[in-house]
C-alpha cells in the first residue's frame, strides 16, 4: 500500500511540474517598415502548459508602461500583431508570454527584434546660418539642409550642380555645410540633396532649391596717375586715373587732395578717371584715391600734381659693349633733357625718325627721366644720331641734342685721347727713372766728398800694406812653384837616364832585321 502511494505521488508530481513550464516565446517580423504603413509581427511559444490560456505583449525593450500589441492563445497557438507603423515603433521589441489563470508560473521574454521605421525624406531646404548670401572673402560660410520631414537621411551637396569637392578648407557634416577662409571661387549656387531608403529597393529623395551665394573680393590699394592735355582753349587739364588690380565691382573711387575731398564716382570696373585744372610750372597738391567696395577702404601712395614743361639743355651721352677681340659690338645712346616732367622722346639718324624697333635698333622709352637707343654695330647703323625732346601735351617747343657720328671703324679705332695717354704715362716713367738716377749719382758724390783726409790716409796706407803682404806672399808662393818645378825636372832626368840603354838596344835590333822588299 506504501508503495502505491508512492509511485501515485511520483507521477502526479512530474504531472504537476511538466504543466508549470512555459518555454521561450520566438517573435518574428519585419526589419524595417514605412511610416503609416501596415506591418505584421509573429510570437511563438513552443513549451507551454496544457489547458491553459497563454497571454501574448508587445513591448519596446526597457518600456512596460506602455503596450504595443497583445494577443490571447490557446494550445500553442501563434500569436500575430497586425499594426500600422508609427515612429515611435522603431528601436528593440520584445515578446512577452504569461499563463493567465496561474500565477504561479512564470513570465517569459523573447530576444530583441530590431525595427527600423522609415518616413520618406520631403521638402529639403538650404539655410545660410553664417549670415547674408552676400559678404567678403575671408570668412566662413556655413549652410545647413533642412527637411520638413524624413529620418534615417543622407545628405549631399552641389554648387552650380556640381558636387562640392571635398578639401581641408571644405568640411561636410551630415546636414551642415562649412567653408572656411572664402575667396570669389566659392561664389556660386548652392543646393542641397536628401536621400533615404527602405531595404535598398526603395529610395526617397528631396532636392532642394538653389541659393546664390556670393563671395566679393575685397578692392586693392588703388595706383594713382596722371596725364597732361591741352584742351582747344589753350589751357591744360590732368587727368587723374584711379586704377585696383582687384575687388569686386561696384568700387567707388574717392580723390582726395591731402585732406580735402575733391571728387568721387562709382563704377562697375576697378578704373575711374578725374578732370582736373593745372597750371604749368605750379605745384597743386598732394593727391591721393580712395576706393572702397563695402569692405574696408583702400588708399593710393600720395602723389604730386605738378606739370613742369620741358626745358633744355638736352643732353646725349653713349656706352659700347665689348665682344671678342676687343671689338665694340653694340652702341648705347642716352638722351635727357635738363627739366620736364611729361616729356616725349623722338631719335634720328641722318634726319630720319626711328620709331619702335627695326632691323639694328630698338627705342627703350623711361619717362620722364630718359630715352634709351639701343644699337647694333653694323653697316646699316653707321651715321649721324640726335635726339629731340618736347612735352608730350605740347608740341610747340622742341629741343635738340648735339649730334654724333658713328661707323664700325670710327668705334674699333683708338681714340687720340688714349694714344696720348699712354705715350704719357711712357714718357713719365722714363723721366722718373732718369731722375732716380742722376739723385742717386749726386748722392754718392756727397757721400764720398764728406770724408776727411785722415781717413783718406789711413785708407791709403791700410792698402799699401795689405799690397806689400799680398806680394811677400806672392813671392813665397813662386818660390815654392819654382822648387816644385826644380825637382819634377829632375825627376825626369833620372828616369830619361836609367832608360836609355834599354832604348839603344831596341835601336841596334831594329837595324839588323832586314828588310823585306816589295
Amino acid at each position: 500500500m506504501s508503495v502505491f502511494v508512492v509511485i501515485f505521488a511520483l507521477c502526479y508530481c512530474s504531472k504537476e511540474s511538466s504543466a508549470s513550464v512555459l518555454g521561450r516565446p520566438e517573435l518574428d517580423g519585419p526589419a524595417a517598415a514605412l511610416l503609416d504603413h501596415f506591418m505584421n509581427f509573429f510570437c511563438k511559444v513552443q513549451i507551454y502548459p496544457e489547458d491553459e490560456s497563454i497571454l501574448m505583449l508587445l513591448f519596446k525593450e526597457g518600456d512596460r508602461t506602455k503596450i504595443l500589441a497583445e494577443y490571447t492563445s490557446m494550445n500553442g497557438t501563434i500569436a500575430e500583431f497586425p499594426m500600422i507603423a508609427r515612429s515611435y515603433h522603431e528601436g528593440y521589441l520584445e515578446c512577452e508570454a504569461r499563463v493567465q489563470n496561474n500565477s504561479l508560473i512564470q513570465p517569459t521574454i523573447s530576444d530583441r527584434h530590431y525595427l527600423k521605421v522609415v518616413e520618406p525624406v520631403q521638402g529639403a531646404e538650404v539655410v545660410v546660418q553664417s549670415g547674408p548670401v552676400e559678404f567678403h572673402g575671408g570668412k566662413t560660410l556655413e549652410l545647413r539642409c533642412d527637411v520638413v520631414a524624413g529620418n534615417h537621411i543622407s545628405y549631399s551637396w552641389l554648387v552650380n550642380g556640381r558636387p562640392v569637392s571635398p578639401s581641408p578648407l571644405r568640411n561636410a557634416t551630415q546636414n551642415q555645410l562649412f567653408i572656411y577662409r572664402t575667396t570669389p571661387q566659392d561664389s556660386g549656387s548652392y543646393m542641397c540633396v536628401a536621400t533615404n531608403q527602405l531595404n535598398e529597393t526603395q529610395v526617397f529623395t528631396s532636392n532642394s532649391s538653389e541659393v546664390l551665394i556670393t563671395v566679393k573680393e575685397s578692392v586693392s590699394n588703388p595706383d594713382i596717375s596722371f596725364t597732361v592735355l591741352k584742351e582747344a582753349t589753350q589751357d591744360y587739364y590732368a587727368l587723374v586715373t584711379c586704377q585696383s588690380t582687384r575687388g569686386t565691382p561696384p568700387i567707388t573711387f574717392s580723390l582726395y587732395n591731402s585732406t580735402e575731398f575733391v571728387i568721387n564716382e562709382t563704377v562697375e570696373d576697378r578704373t575711374s578717371a578725374f578732370t582736373i585744372p593745372v597750371v604749368l610750372g605750379r605745384h597743386l597738391g598732394w593727391f591721393q584715391c580712395q576706393a572702397d567696395n563695402g569692405d574696408q577702404i583702400a588708399y593710393s601712395p600720395r602723389m604730386p600734381l605738378e606739370v613742369v614743361p620741358v626745358g633744355g639743355p638736352v643732353t646725349m651721352s653713349d656706352h659700347y659693349d665689348i665682344g671678342e677681340n676687343f671689338a665694340v659690338i653694340g652702341l648705347r645712346f642716352y638722351c635727357k633733357a635738363a627739366k620736364g616732367s611729361h616729356l616725349r622722346y623722338q631719335w634720328f639718324l641722318n634726319k630720319t625718325l626711328l620709331a619702335g624697333q627695326g632691323t639694328f635698333y630698338r627705342v627703350v622709352h623711361q619717362p620722364p627721366h630718359q630715352s634709351i637707343l639701343l644699337l647694333a654695330v653694323g653697316r646699316s647703323s653707321a651715321g649721324t644720331y640726335h635726339c629731340e625732346v618736347s612735352d608730350s601735351f605740347d608740341e610747340t617747343t622742341v629741343i635738340r641734342s648735339e649730334k654724333r657720328y658713328f661707323d664700325k671703324e670710327v668705334l674699333n679705332r683708338l681714340p687720340i685721347w688714349v694714344v696720348a695717354v699712354v705715350f704719357g704715362c711712357f714718357i713719365f716713367l722714363v723721366s722718373m727713372v732718369s731722375i732716380c738716377c742722376c739723385v742717386g749719382v749726386v748722392f754718392r758724390r756727397r757721400q764720398y766728398g764728406e770724408k776727411s783726409l785722415n781717413d783718406l790716409e789711413m785708407e791709403s796706407v791700410v792698402v799699401t800694406h795689405e799690397d806689400e803682404l799680398d806680394s811677400e806672399e806672392y813671392r813665397e808662393e813662386a818660390d815654392v812653384v819654382k822648387a816644385a818645378r826644380i825637382d819634377e825636372s829632375d825627376q825626369e832626368s833620372e828616369a830619361s837616364t836609367d832608360e836609355w840603354p834599354q832604348i839603344a838596344e831596341e835601336k841596334t835590333t831594329l837595324e839588323d832585321e832586314p828588310v823585306e822588299e816589295p
